[in-house]
Parts: C-alpha cells; sequence; structure tokens
C-alpha cells in the first residue's frame, strides 16, 4: 500500500484532477483485475486502448486513474492524473509501488535475436549451483530461486514484472537474469528498472511484423544499453557486426566477447560431439554438454558475465562443465536403430542456419540430415521463404509443415515458404501440413547415422490454431514414435 503522491515522484503529469492523499491498494492495466483502492492505468495498446476501460476500472473499485486522455466526464471520488505517454511512466509508478525491487537485486538483462532463452537459464542455473538464490525472467519460465511462474511473454508487462522482482527480494534472491525482448524495451515495460549488466548476443531478422524495418528493430534492442547507467557493466559479442553499435551510446562499461577476434573474452571450439564440446576459453580447457559453433559465443557470455559479477574463472568453468541444454534448444533424441533427432525452437533464418551448421559439425558428412520446419502465423511473412531457402541449402530433404498458424490458413503459410524456392531446390521438398505427420514421415526416412532436425517450437508444448491453444510436444512425439 503506498500514498498515490508517492508513487508520482519520477514522472511529470501534464495535469492533476482530484487529491494526491490517498492510499493506492495495487496497480494494474487490465480492469478486469482492478480492486477497491487500485490505481488504473490505461495504456494505449497495440490491439486495444485501455482509456475504454475507465469507467469500467472505476465501477470495480479503483480511485485513481493514469491517463493520457482525461475523461469529459469525471467522478468526483477520483483522481485523474495526465500524462504524455502512459507506456513511459506506467514502469516508474510500478517500480516505486513495489519498492523499486531491482535495487535490490544484482538484475542483469539479455537481449538480441537468437540466445537470450539459453544466456538466461545458464546464469540462472549457474549461480544456483554456487549457492546462491537466484531469480529467472524467461520465454520458457519464470523463477523465484526453485519456484516455477508460468511465462506468456519473453518480458512481462511493467507491474507484473515489478511484482515478480518483488517477490524475488521477499525470497532473499541475490541475482536475477531476464530476457529483454525488442517489444519490450520498445514499449518500455523495462522501464524504471535498475541494471547491474546488459549482455548483447546478436542481431538477425525477426520480428519485423510489428518493428516494420530491421533499422527500428536494431534500434529497439540498443535503447537497452543507451539506458544502462554508469555503475553496470555492458557485454557485447564483438562477432556480431552490430555487437559495437549497441554500446556506442552506453553510459556502462564495456567488454566483448569474441571467438574470433581479440576481445576480452575469447574462446575457440577444440572438438565436438552429439554429447558435447572440448572448449578453451582463456587459456583454459572445459568439457560442455552443448553442441554447435553458436553455443560457444552463448556459453563465453555466461562466463564474461559471471567474472564481471565477480566469480572466480576457475569456479566458473568448473559449473559450465556440469551444465545441460536449455528445454527445447538442440536437444537431442537417440533412436534404437541409430539415428538421431534434435528438437530446437530455430523459427528465424539465422538460428535455422545456426543449428543446421552445428548438426554439420558433428556429423562431419557421415549422416544424411532431414529437415521438419514451418513458420508462425500472423507474424513477418518476409522471413518465410527465407527460412526455407536456409533449410534447403543445409539439408538433404526437407519437409515443410505447420507451425502455430493462428489465424492463418497453414496452407497458405507453406506456400509462402515454398514460394522462395526455385525447381531444383524443391526436388528437396516435400510439404505436409499436419505437423505429427511430417514428423512421422521425416522419421521414416532416417536411416541409421542420420539426423532429423524438427525445428521451430522447441519447449513449446502447445499448436495454436484459429485462436486455441492445443497440445502438441514435437519431442513427445518422437518418443512415441521411437517406442512403436
Amino acid at each position: 500500500m503506498k500514498i498515490l503522491n508517492e508513487l508520482l515522484q519520477t514522472i511529470k503529469p501534464v495535469s492533476i484532477t482530484g487529491s494526491t492523499d490517498k492510499e493506492i491498494t495495487g496497480v494494474n492495466i487490465d480492469s478486469r483485475r482492478i480492486e477497491n483502492g487500485h490505481l488504473f492505468v490505461a495504456m494505449k495498446g497495440t490491439q486495444v486502448d485501455g482509456h475504454r476501460f475507465i469507467t469500467k476500472a472505476i465501477e470495480s473499485g479503483a480511485t485513481a486513474i493514469l491517463c493520457e486522455d482525461v475523461p469529459e466526464e469525471k467522478n468526483d471520488h477520483v483522481t485523474y492524473i495526465q500524462v504524455e505517454s502512459t507506456e513511459d511512466a506506467v514502469g516508474k509508478v510500478a517500480t516505486l509501488f513495489y519498492d523499486c525491487p531491482s535495487k535490490s537485486l544484482k538484475l542483469v538483462g539479455v537481449t538480441g535475436t537468437n540466445g537470450k532463452t539459453t544466456i538466461a537459464t545458464l546464469l540462472y542455473n549457474m549461480f544456483r549451483k554456487m549457492g546462491h538464490k537466484v531469480g529467472l525472467l524467461s520465454t520458457v519460465c519464470n523463477y523465484i530461486d526453485g519456484e516455477a511462474v508460468p511465462a506468456d511473454h519473453t518480458t512481462p508487462d511493467a507491474i507484473e514484472l515489478n511484482k515478480l522482482l518483488a517477490r524475488m527480494v521477499n525470497a532473499g534472491c541475490e541475482y536475477a537474469f531476464m530476457e529483454c525482448s525488442s517489444h519490450a524495451i520498445h514499449q518500455k515495460r523495462i522501464g524504471g528498472l535498475t541494471f547491474t549488466g546488459g549482455i548483447f548476443t546478436n542481431l538477425t531478422r525477426d520480428h519485423l511484423d510489428y518493428h516494420k524495418t530491421f533499422e527500428n528493430y536494431r534500434d529497439a534492442k540498443k535503447a537497452f544499453f543507451d539506458e544502462l547507467p554508469k555503475s553496470a557493466f555492458a557485454i557485447t559479442n564483438a562477432d556480431d557486426k552490430n555487437g559495437m553499435v549497441m554500446v556506442q551510446n552506453t553510459k556502462a562499461t564495456v567488454k566483448t566477447y569474441s571467438t574470433q577476434s581479440m576481445a576480452d573474452f575469447k574462446a575457440r571450439l577444440l572438438e565436438c560431439h552429439f554429447e558435447g564440446m572440448y572448449l578453451d576459453v582463456d587459456g583454459h580447457e572445459v568439457g560442455v554438454q552443448f553442441i554447435g559453433k553458436f553455443n560457444v559465443s552463448n556459453l563465453l557470455a555466461v562466463y564474461g558475465t559471471a567474472v564481471m559479477l565477480g566469480k572466480k574463472p576457475e569456479d566458473i568453468l568448473l559449473v559450465l562443465s556440469t551444465l545441460k541444454s536449455v528445454n527445447g534448444r538442440l536437444e537431442p533424441i537417440n533412436s534404437p536403430e541409430g539415428w538421431t533427432a534434435i528438437v530446437d525452437y530455430a523459427h528465424t533464418p539465422d538460428a535455422l542456419e545456426n543449428v543446421l551448421n552445428a548438426v554439420h559439425e558433428v556429423l562431419n558428412g557421415k549422416g544424411q540430415v532431414i529437415t521438419v520446419c514451418g513458420a508462425g502465423g500472423n507474424r513477418d511473412k518476409g522471413k518465410r521463404p527465407l527460412m526455407a531457402q536456409e533449410a534447403v541449402k543445409q539439408s538433404d530433404r526437407v519437409i515443410i509443415t505447420s507451425d502455430n498458424p493462428r489465424f492463418e490458413e497453414p496452407q497458405d503459410i507453406i506456400n509462402d515458404m515454398l514460394a522462395g524456392l526455385n525447381a531444383k531446390q524443391m526436388k528437396k521438398v516435400i510439404s505436409i501440413v499436419d505437423r505429427r505427420e511430417a514428423i512421422r514421415t521425416a522419421c521414416m526416412m532416417a536411416q541409421k547415422g542420420d539426423v532429423v532436425l524438427i525445428a521451430g517450437k522447441g519447449h513449446e508444448d502447445y499448436q495454436e490454431i484459429k485462436g486455441v491453444k492445443h497440445h502438441f510436444d514435437d519431442k513427445e512425439i518422437v518418443r512415441d514414435l521411437i517406442k512403436s
């Protein structure tokens, strides 16, 4: 509970109508969750304008409204705070309501196109193994130390985010690691938070349905580093052409990591098998239970972050050798017939390229690659033909299938993918709309020594069709096929 005036300290209201000397029992952007004494924040979202629900919020007990447009008809018992942007204000207000939880944690954000989940989750697992209480905010699941809290978005809204961070503080967490999506940065969902550090992974085409241009997408990521305080550190991937662009205006201490050139943190791949890799990390040899050159970069980012958080290199590498792959990221399933299925979340052209590279690094020309992939509905259509091209480039056979079609027809999405292929490439490809049947067909094609890559869904255990989520787990399907 807070006095309304306390919550307005870090924002600049355009106007205030009513008393600010009143108790606020909660802050919410969803009118359906409003209770007596709440502050309702009217957000102009991408789908719905929250200003439409001000009356409903007041009927449910809201005693204060934070809005951009003040209603003509006002309730005498309600305080109206007008601001230029509720999107900009909501994080600052939520932070104060929950007693600035990020200041009581060592909070590290991870942003980039690929690798966010892996890096954030490995840092969470590493610091827990080192004996700390730790929080995690990720695509797969949020954790308050050992307690799982299901995740609906890469980054929750600003209020839910501060609520989760406050729960972490109350649970005694010292560290928190979180994925920071471009949407969350652009929509100011992380506004008002204090970060100890930030990590940049890489930047390739994604989310252009939302950002419209690659430059807008890049700038959204860069804004995260622009806002880091002088006391923070920024670790960037020197192997990515946008790596130094990300940190060119940051006030934070900049550190680089690389697998190709001189950097503050450096690693190289010595040996690779499906069971794992041997690496040289800053002159120390270590065995890890991961595959793929892109995972060398991910592990290096984890190593560099742990060093910046004060851990000794030898202790970091010891724990690094015990960590396992994140759920649905290059996850192998071995068949009795001697072929291997690999389930991965790869849903961008670059991610698919990285995963296929990793598979070929291990196969070394000794087996065939059969790839099953699709593309999500109601998302960036421009990447669909690119996904198909990437799959065909490094696979012996490709089955184009349904992913999460959402409100689109699966066959239309498949046609968009196939449109990127020429007649020669099409000889490698078949399309099967039913994803279960596509996976079954790929597994039937596989011979001893082959790899079946099932890309696009990874950890997801559902398929979204016409707004309804149906249970669907790629790993379950493969395991059932192997048993039958």
